[in-house]
């Protein structure tokens, strides 16, 4: 079963960042594109932010300006990095491989608990 890893959550203030990351294993970065969600409880998963194998990047408009997805080809791990985080931000975050027709790919792993205080 593939496992993404993620971490990095935690508890953070209003305006606070948190760097999220995760763990795709072997070329599934490469194949597909990478893509962070979040859910938050009696909610539908939310799309986040997705890179493409040759890093395109795009954004909900939510995260626009706030939220930026890098890939780190060395360390084969995917990162979400998040600024001026607010409460609404709270949620479990998320990442999974995406298909050309935006499916998704593996079965979902544990994720990581972002909180935002006010």
């Amino acid at each position: 079963q593939v496992r993404f890893a993620e971490s990095g959550g935690g508890l953070v203030q209003s305006g606070g960042s948190l760097r999220l990351s995760c763990a795709p294993p072997g070329t599934v970065a490469s194949v597909y594109h990478m893509t962070w969600y979040r859910q938050t409880p009696g909610n539908q998963r939310e799309w986040v932010a997705t890179i493409s194998p040759d890093g395109r990047k795009t954004y909900a408009n939510f995260a626009k300006g706030r939220f930026t997805i890098l890939r780190d080809g060395v360390r084969n791990a995917i990162y979400l990095q998040m600024k001026d985080l607010q409460p609404d931000d709270t949620a479990l975050y998320q990442c999974n491989a995406q298909g050309l027709d935006k499916s998704i790919i593996y079965d979902w792993s544990q994720g990581t608990q972002v909180t935002v205080n006010s």
